[in-house]
């Protein structure tokens, strides 16, 4: 059926379902596929990867579990927080200490700023300490600006707030935090895309960017934490969703190609090329299936079934980046707050471009990482998008230049007990102009043929809750809830 309304398949129908993607989306639509259509269902999750999780990846350093992909979860978004407890992992939430970020900003680090939104500032007050004196009267001449009107399509986030206040806000506060959520910068991104809430403001009534953040700020200070992960972490929630779906893992081995039964079933064939004798084991068949894979790989199995949504993902765009953790000698001093986060610009003492964009100080953030006598855990974050050479070094030289910023910037030049980097290649997609343009036109080409879903970072927001929020999604469409 390729109609637009097109009847989704009854639960009573539904007996083999394959998953694309072993990530934490794949994974928790596999969770509750199993939830859905109980024991006697066949649940096969196929990834290409060797190990389950995705971005979420957890190893030892030092002895004690680390993660290495996402570190955190969003705890005011409901769906990962619940999805932690349900999974029996409640005992294991912990939250981060009371420690603050900084921002390398103006060559000097400080604090980061409060009043801000994904530090777009609701006043010139609340960046008095980041910007330059003509940075802040930029900010404090923004409200008093021309009214700003927003049209109905999405528009460039550094492209506007260029606009109304100068270059520092982009380089000196924006760009730094969105490098950490997006690894991209504000001028490829869209302000409706990464800041919903306050597009939501202006196009609400409010006339100027500070007026839209400070609606969206909450009027009284929230005791209620921002960010949770687990003790020991966020493996033990792909362990757990991985039990808990009963399915058939089939990793390392990519889904080469997805064509439509027909009887309106699926067929799935296997393998990364087709070998001359393909094994009956290289093709499955399925009732549904959910696919959760980064948009390369959906373009091309959508391509024949859904062209319109396969062109959609094509046009997606992916940074690469990073993660190199260093395990300290205990009792190594670190600066007192959670982290730093470096603007592009910014230049270190001896007038070299860091190679890191962001430090975790793990030891200060996380109370369950500063026992007494534990090594001291750190992360440094490497890559930008469209900027692919600091990647472009093997891993003792990305240790060694990622040290060196470390050195520069606190002081701190304790040689590493342990270390580990990992490596994501075209991990994050990009959130550009036209972005959420493209996810309608996804999901309108997948919403006629039933038995099908999508479902990932690509779609609705890159963190762990935005993800388990469109696995679960799929799950219940392809059973027909």
């Amino acid at each position: 059926m390729d109609s637009d309304t097109a009847r989704p398949l009854s639960i009573r129908e539904v007996r083999d379902v394959v998953v694309v993607g072993a990530g934490i989306a794949g994974l928790t639509a596999a969770y509750r596929l199993r939830g859905e259509l109980g024991p006697r269902a066949r649940i096969t999750v196929c990834d290409s990867a060797s190990v389950l999780g995705g971005k979420v990846r957890t190893v030892e350093l030092a002895g004690r579990p680390f993660d290495v992909g996402a570190e955190a979860v969003l705890a005011r978004r409901p769906e990962a927080v619940a999805l932690m407890r349900e999974a029996g992992l409640g005992d294991e939430l912990v939250h981060p200490t009371t420690a603050s970020g900084s921002v390398r900003a103006l060559g000097r680090t400080a604090s980061l700023p409060k009043g801000t939104m994904m530090g777009i500032p609701a006043s010139a007050e609340s960046v008095a300490g980041v910007l330059s004196d003509d940075g802040v009267r930029a900010v404090a001449a923004e409200r008093a600006a021309t009214p700003l009107v927003l049209p109905a399509h999405d528009v460039s986030l550094g492209a506007l707030l260029r606009e109304r206040f100068g270059d520092e806000v982009v380089e000196r506060l924006v760009d730094p935090l969105l490098g950490g959520v997006y690894a991209g910068g504000a001028d490829g991104l869209g302000l409706r895309a990464t800041v919903p809430a306050v597009a939501a403001a202006l196009d609400g009534g409010a006339t100027s960017l500070t007026e839209a953040v400070a609606a969206t700020l909450p009027k009284r200070p929230s005791t209620a934490p921002v960010f949770a992960t687990l003790r020991g972490g966020l493996g033990d929630l792909v362990d757990r969703l991985a039990k808990g779906s009963e399915a058939d893992f089939r990793l390392g081995e990519p889904v080469r190609e997805l064509h439509r039964r027909p009887d309106g079933g699926w067929r799935l064939r296997l393998g990364a090329a087709a070998p001359a004798h393909a094994p009956a084991d290289a093709e499955l068949e399925a009732d549904a299936v959910v696919l959760a894979v980064p948009p390369p790989a959906a373009s091309r199995l959508l391509a024949d079934v859904a062209p319109d949504a396969a062109a959609a993902y094509a046009e997606m765009e992916l940074a690469s980046m990073a993660v190199v953790a260093l395990a300290l000698p205990a009792g190594t001093e670190l600066p007192s707050s959670s982290g730093v986060l470096i603007g592009e610009r910014e230049r270190r003492s001896d007038g070299r471009p860091f190679t890191a964009k962001a430090f975790t100080f793990s030891a200060r953030k996380w109370s369950h990482h500063s026992g007494p006598g534990d090594p001291v855990l750190i992360r440094g974050s490497v890559g930008r998008f469209g900027e692919a050479r600091s990647l472009q070094v093997g891993d003792d030289e990305l240790i060694a230049r990622v040290r060196s910023d470390l050195a520069d910037l606190t002081g701190v030049t304790a040689e590493p007990v342990d270390s580990h980097v990992q490596r994501w290649g075209g991990g994050l997609p990009q959130y550009g102009v036209g972005h959420l343009d493209r996810v309608a036109r996804i999901e309108r080409a997948v919403a006629r043929l039933d038995g099908l879903a999508v479902a990932g970072a690509a779609l609705h927001g890159v963190g762990v809750p935005a993800c388990v929020a469109t696995g679960t999604a799929a799950a219940l469409r392809v059973v027909g809830r």
